[in-house]
């Protein structure tokens, strides 16, 4: 009896294969137009990922040890859950997220940082198969989930930028491992200030009633997972689960690829002794 592949397995088969032709023209553009990577600047000859060479990309490493359960705020000490395991961090004590769970398996740190600024501000979209494989890579076990939304751009910006940094994430985990990806229903219905540029109170003003749920319908009941690109301090993630739950959706959970902290929570083993970044160029 000839046994048949599931979706997912077509997926990922198709996936190697688009992955080994993209390598070998990715190799012979190198040689006939040398790229140097964007850390350290030497030249990228076979170097599997866009823009970065073997030895920096190599240096990207998740987080390790104790963080808060909800959030995943790690936590200064190696021992800080270990007499009270359901100990929450001061912020999810303070207030309680609209969010079931959320995780950010890396620190936004150079090399990544830089990989995310080229990827998002830069327009190097072919990253987006590499900083996907690093979601994949530490993917936490996440309960099952109904439905995977992308942290949506409101339309001003989306025709700035052209694209949705946190929707080819969320394509690209579709495509390796068979989510079922919703990526017009959640949608931002304010245009809001950067918040990189704003203190934690104003960026808590400034997103409020910002995302608004388009055919409720289709989330009542389900569980829900929302991809984004950088937590700064969950303030983008927690109102698109304001809007989700005000719409009936079940239990949401967050996964971003990397999380901004405070040095003094990252070893020196997080953050590698590499040369400044070299300018984005377009």
């Amino acid at each position: 009896m000839q046994m048949l592949t599931t979706a997912t397995e077509q997926n990922s088969a198709w996936y190697r294969v688009a992955r080994t032709f993209s390598a070998l023209a990715r190799r012979t553009l190198n040689a006939l137009l040398p790229v140097e990577c964007a850390v350290c600047r030497t030249s990228l000859t076979d170097d599997p990922i866009p823009f970065f060479c073997r030895r920096c990309w190599s240096a990207i490493e998740p987080f390790s040890g104790p963080s808060c359960p909800r959030c995943h705020q790690p936590f200064p000490s190696a021992v800080s859950l270990l007499h009270s395991p359901a100990h929450l961090c001061g912020t999810c004590r303070k207030t309680k997220p609209a969010y079931t769970e959320a995780w950010s398996p890396y620190p936004y740190v150079p090399p990544l940082q830089e990989a995310i600024r080229l990827f998002k501000y830069g327009g190097k979209v072919t990253l987006a198969d590499a900083l996907a494989d690093l979601l994949i890579r530490v993917l936490p076990e996440t309960p099952a989930t109904d439905l995977v939304m992308p942290v949506p751009l409101h339309p001003t910006r989306l025709r700035e930028r052209e694209f949705n940094q946190s929707l080819l994430l969320a394509d690209r985990l579709n495509r390796r491992l068979g989510f079922l990806l919703s990526f017009t229903n959640l949608v931002r219905v304010r245009s809001t200030e950067a918040q990189t540029r704003l203190r934690r109170s104003a960026r808590l003003k400034n997103l409020r009633r910002a995302f608004q749920v388009r055919r409720p319908e289709e989330v009542a009941g389900k569980r829900v997972l929302l991809v984004d690109d950088v937590w700064t301090t969950g303030t983008t993630i927690n109102e698109c689960a304001k809007a989700l739950r005000k719409a009936g959706a079940g239990d949401v959970f967050a996964l971003t690829l990397a999380r901004a902290v405070s040095p003094d929570l990252l070893s020196a083993r997080m953050v590698p002794n590499l040369s400044s970044p070299a300018p984005i160029s377009n």
